[in-house]
C-alpha cells in the first residue's frame, strides 16, 4: 500500500480560529492521518504534517489550500519567515511503496488542480522542478509576496501552472517532492540579528557552508533572543549534532551562547539516535536498540 507524507506550510501562526479552519479538511478522512500541526507566532506560520494514501492526501490538502486562500490575506501578513503564498509551500515525500517519481506525479497533479480551481499560480520545486534554477525553494520564493508582480514581468518566471499573475490575497504556491528534511532552529542569547545572520551565512551551503544546510536569522523579541533557523535537507549527510556544534562554534566568535534548540514538525527517529550516539559516546548504537523499535515489529 502506497503511503505519502505531505508537509504544507501555511502563512498563519497566530489566529487560532483560522488555524483550526485550515486543518479541518485534514481531519477525519479515510486514508488520511493528520500527524501534527504546529503554529508559530513569531514566524506567523503553520507547519502541518499529514500522511496516507497519495490520492486521498492530495484531495484533502487541496481542500485545505482552498480554506487558506479564503482566510489568509497576505497584504496584511507580517512575520519572521519568508513567504509568497497563503499556502506557501507544499512538499510530498515518498514513505512506503512509492518512488520519488510517484511523489513528483502527485505534486504535479495537485499543482494543476490548485491553479485551475483557485487561480493561484504554482511553481514546482525540488525534485519536481521542471527547470534546474527552480529546485531551490529560496530562489523560487525570492522577492516574497510583495515582489510577485515584478517577478511575473520576467518571462523566465512564468509559473508551471496558472497565469503569470499573483492571486490578490493568496499570492503563489510552491509545490514539490523531496526527501525527508528536518526543520531545526537554534536559540542564541542575543537580540542582535546581525550576529544570527552572520552565523547563518557561515554554515549554510549557498554561502560556502555545509552541503545540506539552508539557514537564516530570525528575531524572537518577546524572549529577547534570536534564532538561526535551518532546514537540514539530508540529515544522513549533515546531522543535527553537526549543525548544533557548528552554530555553537561560530557563536563563540561573537561572545554569544547557544541556549537551546527546537525541531519544528516531525523528526525521523534515526536522526535523534545519531545525535544521542554522538553526545553520549555510545558504541554501535542504532535504531535496533531503541525499545519502541522492538514494539513495532
Amino acid at each position: 500500500m502506497a503511503i505519502v507524507q505531505c508537509v504544507p506550510n501555511f502563512s498563519e501562526g497566530r489566529d487560532l480560529d483560522k488555524i483550526e479552519k485550515i486543518v479541518s479538511p485534514l481531519r477525519g478522512k479515510e486514508g488520511v492521518r493528520l500527524l501534527n500541526y504546529e503554529p508559530d507566532k513569531n514566524y506567523n506560520r503553520l507547519v502541518v504534517t499529514v500522511i496516507g494514501n497519495p490520492q486521498k492526501v492530495k484531495a484533502a490538502v487541496l481542500e485545505a489550500i482552498g480554506v487558506a486562500k479564503d482566510v489568509i490575506d497576505l497584504n496584511e501578513h507580517k512575520g519572521q519567515h519568508s513567504r509568497f503564498g497563503a499556502t506557501d509551500v507544499c512538499p510530498f515525500i515518498p514513505i512506503k511503496d512509492m518512488t520519488m517519481e510517484d511523489a513528483i506525479k502527485v505534486a504535479k497533479e495537485l499543482g494543476e488542480e490548485v491553479a485551475e480551481k483557485y487561480k493561484i499560480p504554482v511553481f514546482l520545486y525540488e525534485q519536481a522542478a521542471a527547470k534546474a534554477e527552480r529546485e531551490n525553494l529560496a530562489t523560487v520564493r525570492r522577492g516574497e509576496f510583495e515582489g510577485l508582480d515584478l517577478k511575473f514581468e520576467d518571462a523566465n518566471w512564468a509559473p508551471d501552472f496558472g497565469e503569470s499573475k499573483k492571486h490578490p490575497t493568496a499570492g503563489a504556491i510552491a509545490i514539490g517532492a523531496r526527501r525527508p528534511l528536518i526543520a531545526y532552529n537554534i536559540n542564541l542569547d542575543t537580540t542582535n540579528i546581525e550576529i544570527a545572520s552572520k552565523i547563518a551565512k557561515t554554515i549554510r551551503h549557498s554561502s560556502g557552508g555545509y552541503r545540506y544546510i539552508k539557514a537564516g536569522p530570525v528575531e524572537i523579541p518577546e524572549r529577547q533572543m534570536t534564532q538561526v533557523t535551518m532546514n537540514l535537507t539530508d540529515y544522513t549527510k549533515t546531522s543535527i549534532y553537526r549543525a548544533f556544534e557548528a552554530v555553537k562554534m561560530e557563536a563563540r566568535r561573537y561572545g554569544v551562547n547557544v541556549t537551546g534548540s527546537e525541531v519544528v514538525g516531525l523528526c525521523p527517529m534515526e536522526a535523534l539516535v545519531d545525535t544521542a550516539a554522538y553526545y553520549l559516546g555510545l558504541e554501535d548504537f542504532s535504531l535496533d536498540k531503541v525499545l519502541e523499535t522492538s514494539l513495532m515489529e
